[in-house]
């Protein structure tokens, strides 16, 4: 009787040279194709790996330039020792740059439109307008001179006087005593600009044309004392933001690099600047809600503070004007400000710092060494 099914030899021959065309004719297809790399097939993914080398080239080509540059600029300057006159000139110079460069950039832009929209005349354009008030928050790079120089200095001279133990164990009292006086001196050169300052951006039309115009305008009507009658808030205003700004800074930073794997010396310039950047950032924030009060008060008073008014009059009466919580006005937007703003300053005196061939501001301080006595 014959089978109804096929038997598996049947099955086997005719599967196996079914199997054996397919290959054949998959090789025969494959062979067919053009041999062409992947990226040929996707012209838009090709494109972008050429921006990615064009981009790397260049980027490497700048750190060229500027391991060149910097190299030159060490050569010139010769050997920098650290905590020598030179060192501290290369800090207050890394000062006048990192807070003349940011100052300047973070002008507020809203201050612009809306005198504009007061009055359309007052400027022939955005651009003399941010000239005009530009020149007026350009120096605060001179005060950044004296904050970073002196901060430097201060914290050597303090450290010294308590002692390589002491000053490790009350390193944090440290930084505030250095930091605090280099911010009492740097005021006494910034008040007279911050008094021009405040007018320029608070009165309308601007009293001045430009910062020395306006000391010239002050002095003639209020005598020598009108650039200084906003010194006292001025101080309680920039001491603590200052004292925050370093100490936080240093503590912060510490404390990144404890949670990195690592020393600090394992880390190339571009980490150490960006940790800079991120202590600066944080440190910022802290700044800014310490100081705002005391900053607030200060543009009221250099705006409405009256002729032979007492300071503590006047305190007083702005205070019943606005109450406590008009002490915080604008605290948002003056975080987010000085967030950044001290950010950037960290970043460019680090950054200055690197170029000159000196180290970074801040990480963990290294314990002082112990004498062992010998039995």
């Amino acid at each position: 009787m014959p089978l109804l099914f096929p038997t598996q030899a049947t099955l086997q021959e005719i599967f196996a040279t079914q199997s054996t065309l397919y290959q054949r004719s998959v090789q025969s297809e494959s062979s067919s194709l053009p041999q062409q790399p992947g990226k040929d097939l996707f012209p838009a993914w090709s494109a972008v790996d050429d921006v990615k080398s064009k981009a790397g080239q260049l980027s490497n080509e700048a750190q060229r330039e500027i391991s060149k540059a910097s190299a030159a600029a060490q050569a010139k300057a010769g050997h920098i020792e650290l905590y020598s006159m030179k060192y501290y000139a290369a800090c207050t110079l890394g000062g006048l740059l990192a807070c003349g460069v940011t100052h300047t950039a973070v002008t507020p832009l809203d201050l612009v439109k809306c005198r504009r929209q007061v009055d359309s005349k007052m400027y022939k354009g955005n651009f003399e307008a941010w000239g005009k008030i530009g020149r007026a928050e350009g120096f605060r790079g001179a005060q950044g001179a004296f904050k970073y120089g002196g901060y430097e200095y201060f914290k050597k001279f303090y450290s010294d006087l308590a002692g390589e133990d002491m000053a490790y164990r009350y390193k944090t009292s440290i930084y505030l005593t250095a930091s605090a006086s280099a911010e009492f001196i740097a005021d006494i050169a910034l008040c007279p600009f911050e008094a021009v300052k405040v007018r320029m951006q608070t009165t309308i039309p601007p009293f001045a044309t430009g910062t020395f115009n306006g000391i010239t305008n002050i002095t003639s009507k209020e005598g020598f004392a009108g650039l200084y009658k906003g010194l006292y808030p001025l101080w309680g205003r920039q001491i603590p933001y200052t004292m925050m700004k370093f100490a936080s800074f240093e503590t912060i930073v510490e404390m990144i690099y404890g949670y990195l794997p690592g020393k600090k010396s394992d880390y190339g310039k571009g980490a150490q600047t960006g940790v800079s950047f991120a202590g600066g950032y944080l440190a910022g924030i802290l700044c800014a809600i310490v100081s705002h009060p005391a900053d607030v008060m200060v543009s009221k008073l250099n705006a409405n503070r009256q002729r032979g008014e007492a300071f503590g009059a006047a305190m007083g009466r702005i205070y019943k004007d606005i109450g406590f919580s008009g002490l915080w006005n604008g605290l948002a937007v003056r975080i987010v400000m000085i967030g950044t703003l001290t950010g950037l300053q960290w970043m460019i005196y680090d950054s200055f710092k690197i170029f000159m061939g000196l180290p970074t501001t801040g990480g963990a301080a290294p314990p002082p060494k112990k004498e062992i006595s010998m039995p």
